[in-house]
This record gives C-alpha cells, structure tokens and sequence, in this order.
C-alpha cells in the first residue's frame, strides 16, 4: 500500500470519526424523544426498548408550544427575506460601482458581526420600548435582519465579483435596462449565492436565543425560548424537552435538503472569491 493509499484511508477514518461527533448528539436527542421517563433515566443507558410517542403527542398537543413554534417560523422566514431584498442589492452595489468611501462602507458594513451580542442589547431595549416594538415579531426581525444583512451583503458581493461583466453588458448593448439585466441575467445565474445566504440566515435566526430571551415576551417568543417551559418545579421533563428538540431541528434539516446542491455550490464559488 503506497503513501497516497494510506493518506486517504487516514483522512476517511478522521472524515468517519467528525461524522460521528456530529451525530451522536443528535441521536442520543432522538433516543430520549422516544423513551418513558424511566428508561430515559436508565443506568447504564438503555439501547433495546419499547419506544413511545406520548412526548411528542405532549409537546403537539401545547398550545403554548405551538404558538411560540409558528413564531419561529415566521420570523425566519420574514428575516431571510428582508435580508436578500436589502443584502442583495447592496452586494451587487459594492461589486459593481466605484464610489467614494466605497472600503469604508464594506467594512463598517462587515463590522456590524463583530459585535458581541450583550453590547447592543441595551440600547436595542430602549430603542424598542420607546417606539412600542418590544414583544413584537416585528422587532425581532428588525434585530435579526440587522446581523444577517452583513453576511448576507459579502456572500453575496463575492459571488457578483465572479460573475463576468460581459454578460451585463451585452444585455445592455441589446437594449435591456441595468433593472433587467439584473433580474433576468444576473439573479438567475447567482442562485446558488443566494440559497447558501437564505440558508443561513434561515438558521441564524432559526436558532437565535439571547435576543428572543430579552426583547420577547408572551406574545412573540420563539421556540429556543419556549423550550425552557418544560423546566418546572417538579423537574427537567427531559423526553418532551427531547421530542420538542428534535421538532426544532426538522425545518432547518427539510430546508438544508431541499437547497444542499445550491449551498455547496454557493459556498465554493461566492465565499472564496
């Protein structure tokens, strides 16, 4: 067995063992979504057993829970879109047109991620109180289309950069509008960008808890908030906490499945140019 040989099998056994890092968690949440409150607290843990769906019926059947789950949902989805319509056009300004302060811009632009969250939270409190915005799925969106745009606006300034310009101008020279030509030539041929941004965001605002937690209240709570509801006096509810983990992890799998081609693709030829 030569040297090469040997480098792929090592490289397929650590691909393997990353592999199994990444699942075992998911699957040890799925093992105790389906298990009674005995046998989840079984010691050593029970791998053969009679599995039960009353975790799930529980968490289906919470009002509470169900409402707090579309909320998510919307505010994903409002989020991802907000985030290509604004993010969009201000990654093909910056990929496009010559202007002044134009690296200025990029950067501050790119500098709204590097803030910690707990550093505008206070003022986003104020802010939001003062103009009536607290407890509102309106707010979180607003916060959450604040962080995302900047990501959104370099995948896709990246992916513009690798577009040739060529192909605008010929649309121009056959007497299409730069509005068109931007619809009809360049959006299509960016679809792979703009589902590994969608995706992210999607996730990003999916999954976000410390800006839920503070700016919602009853009415407008998300799911990574909500779940803490199976915490009670009388103890960790860990199956229905289980069950409502693995309902939160389905959007995000259905829509990663759905879009995997175009965020690969996307990954490969928008981030790195």
């Amino acid at each position: 067995m030569n040297s090469k040989s040997k480098n792929n099998i090592f490289l397929q056994i650590v691909l393997w063992l990353i592999i199994l890092a990444f699942t075992v968690p998911t699957l040890w949440l799925f093992l105790t979504s389906i298990k009674t409150r005995v046998d989840a607290f079984a010691m050593p843990p029970k791998w053969i057993f009679k599995p039960v769906v009353s975790n799930y019926l529980t968490v289906l059947h919470n009002k509470s829970f169900m409402h707090y789950y579309l909320n998510s949902v919307m505010v994903a989805i409002a989020t991802t879109a907000l985030g290509l319509l604004l993010g969009v056009p201000a990654g093909y300004a910056l990929s496009r047109y010559n202007f002044k302060k134009k690296d200025d811009l990029a950067f501050w632009i790119l500098s709204t991620r590097m803030a910690p969250p707990i550093l505008v939270i206070v003022p986003f409190y104020l802010l939001f109180r003062r103009i009536h915005l607290l407890d509102t799925l309106a707010g979180l969106v607003l916060v959450y289309a604040t962080f995302s745009l900047a990501f959104v606006t370099w995948m896709m300034k990246g992916y513009f950069d690798g577009l040739p310009r060529d192909l605008e101008e010929a649309s121009r020279v056959d007497g299409a509008t730069r509005l068109r030509c931007i619809v009809s030539v360049i959006l299509p041929l960016s679809g792979p960008g703009l589902m590994a941004s969608a995706i992210f965001t999607f996730i990003s605002s999916w999954n976000e808890y410390f800006y839920a937690l503070i700016l919602t209240g009853t009415r407008s709570q998300t799911v990574p908030v909500a779940i803490n509801s199976f915490i009670t006096f009388e103890g960790i509810r860990w199956g229905e906490i289980s069950a409502a983990g693995i309902l939160i992890l389905v959007p995000v799998v259905i829509f990663g499945l759905l879009v995997q081609k175009y965020l690969v693709s996307g990954l490969t030829m928008g981030a790195v140019k």
